[in-house]
């Protein structure tokens, strides 16, 4: 059953439910004195479990790219030597790895994708059409392009496009073209904008589900470079675990999932290399192995925090 987490540090920040806590942090965690990363600090759910479960000699390391998510991460470092946090993207965990020392050293690294639910839930942040706010959904606000300024700037094919393949929006294109016509009259600029506009556009959908969740849920995706990201990770794990350090990926979608279950799958089987070569076998062997099969949030999980009906968690072991 997931743990509740109120970080008492911040005590007016929204209550967070870290997914999957007590099976995420048994996965992660096999050696006490061991060095993990945390790739997406957030409020610090996870990492806080993780080191109730380190020893002395244990280290954390985190990371975030949300500056709210940096400043309690800081906080946390203030109380525990054995933790430090970095601001940046996920993607630079190689970089941070080599400063730290710890390159091909790690017993552990935990991702848990998306967006956390303080963001969600502040208005302020655009990520979520249940309150009006600017329509702004970077996880970084001090970096990059927000949704409004790539809405005001992508062409119709653009936006249907990403619309499609990153929010399986079926209705991309009917909505794509209202987005266009809506801009040539008044720039779409707040949460509410967009959410009308969309469910203007779109007249059916999936019971119980708001027009704009598909919507809403690609541009998050698009502005943050969010499955790049995931990919450009990935691709720097096996050369930074150590032998027998473990990968623990929690997804929130199919698009997230599809990646990691491939990577994995991919790593396990190894280099695929034409019959006939003359090649030893430690030259075919794959880099990781998949620990069990994916594990979903239980019933009881699910009632006391509906955001875990979708996760998905995924271990995988480094192999010699």
């Amino acid at each position: 059953m997931t743990n509740v987490f109120r970080n008492d540090l911040s005590g007016d920040l929204p209550l967070h439910l870290p997914v999957l806590l007590e099976e995420s942090v048994s996965a992660l965690v096999w050696n006490p004195d061991g060095v993990y990363i945390d790739c997406t600090f957030g409020r610090g759910g996870h990492s806080r479990a993780v080191l109730e479960r380190l020893g002395h000699a244990g280290r954390l390391i985190g990371i975030d790219r949300d500056p709210e998510a940096v400043a309690e991460g800081e906080l946390l470092a203030a109380r525990d030597s054995r933790f430090s946090i970095h601001h940046g993207r996920f993607s630079s965990i190689g970089e941070i790895a080599r400063q730290a020392g710890v390159a091909g050293r790690l017993s552990g690294i935990l991702l848990d994708l998306g967006v956390s639910s303080p963001q969600l839930d502040s208005p302020g942040r655009g990520f979520s059409f249940g309150a009006d706010g600017p329509l702004d959904m970077r996880m970084d606000p001090e970096r990059g392009l927000s949704a409004a300024d790539w809405l005001a700037k992508a062409d119709e094919s653009e936006i249907a496009s990403v619309l499609y393949e990153l929010g399986e929006e079926r209705f991309s294109r009917r909505i794509a073209r209202a987005i266009v016509a809506a801009r040539a009259e008044t720039p779409i600029l707040t949460t509410s904008q967009l959410a009308d506009l969309v469910a203007r556009s779109v007249r059916t959908r999936e019971p119980g589900k708001h027009p704009a969740t598909r919507t809403f849920q690609a541009l998050r995706i698009r502005v943050n470079e969010e499955l790049d990201e995931v990919r450009l990770c990935l691709d720097q794990v096996c050369d930074l675990l150590a032998v027998a350090g473990h990968l623990v990926v929690i997804s929130f979608h199919s698009l997230e999932d599809r990646i990691v279950k491939r990577f994995i799958r991919d790593e396990s089987r190894g280099p695929q290399l034409p019959k006939g070569l003359p090649v030893q076998a430690v030259e075919t062997r794959g880099r990781l192995c998949a620990l069990g099969k994916q594990v979903r949030s239980s019933d009881e999980e699910v009632a006391a925090n509906p955001r875990a009906r979708s996760a998905v968690m995924r271990i995988a072991e480094r192999l010699p």
